[in-house]
C-alpha cells in the first residue's frame, strides 16, 4: 500500500505508533453512505463508524463517531456534550471547519480538536473502523487509541 496519500490522519497514527490497516474502496461518483462503505471492504456494519459534526446551541463544534447504520440521536448527543441543542454541519461548511470533505471525514487530524463523543457501542469491538481522511479509504485500529487520539469520550448516541 506504498501508493497510497498519506493524509493527516494516517501521519498522526504513524507519528504515535498506532497499529492501524488501511482498507481501500472504489467510490467512482464521489461520497458513498457507510453502510455501502461497510459492504464495499468487506466489513460487518457494526465495526464500520462514521463521522457526524455538528454545531451547538452554544455555537461550539462536536464531533460524533457512530455506527455506519445507525442515526445520532441529538438530544442524546447534546446531553453528552452538556449542550441545550445540537444541530448538524451544513454540508458546505464541513471542509472550512474539519479540512476534510464529506464522506471523507476523520475524527483523527481535524483542523482543530473538536470535543469529540464515540458511540458506547464502540467499546465491544477490538477494532473499529474509521474513515482515514479521504473518499474511498478507510482506517481500522483499536476503540481505546481513537478514545486516546481524540480525547474522546463514550455514551450512548444511537436512536434506539
Amino acid at each position: 500500500m506504498g501508493s497510497i496519500h498519506k493524509t493527516n490522519a494516517i501521519r498522526i497514527l504513524e507519528s504515535k505508533r498506532i497499529s492501524y490497516q488501511l482498507y481501500e474502496y472504489e467510490a467512482p461518483e464521489g461520497f458513498l453512505d457507510g453502510v455501502t462503505v461497510a459492504r464495499a471492504i468487506g466489513l460487518p456494519e457494526e465495526k464500520v463508524f462514521k463521522t457526524l459534526v455538528t454545531v451547538g446551541h452554544s455555537k461550539g463544534i462536536h464531533v460524533f463517531v457512530i455506527p455506519v447504520a445507525a442515526e445520532l440521536d441529538l438530544k442524546k448527543g447534546a446531553k453528552a456534550v452538556k449542550e441545550k441543542s445540537l444541530e448538524m454541519l451544513p454540508s458546505k461548511d464541513i471542509t472550512p471547519v474539519t479540512g476534510y470533505i464529506k464522506g471523507g471525514c476523520s475524527p483523527v487530524g481535524m483542523k482543530k480538536a473538536y470535543p469529540t463523543v464515540l458511540d458506547e457501542s464502540c467499546r465491544t469491538l477490538d477494532r473499529m473502523v474509521v474513515s482515514a481522511g479521504k473518499i474511498g479509504l478507510q482506517m481500522e485500529l483499536a476503540p481505546v487509541d481513537l478514545i486516546e487520539l481524540t480525547r474522546g469520550e463514550t455514551a450512548s448516541l444511537t436512536k434506539e
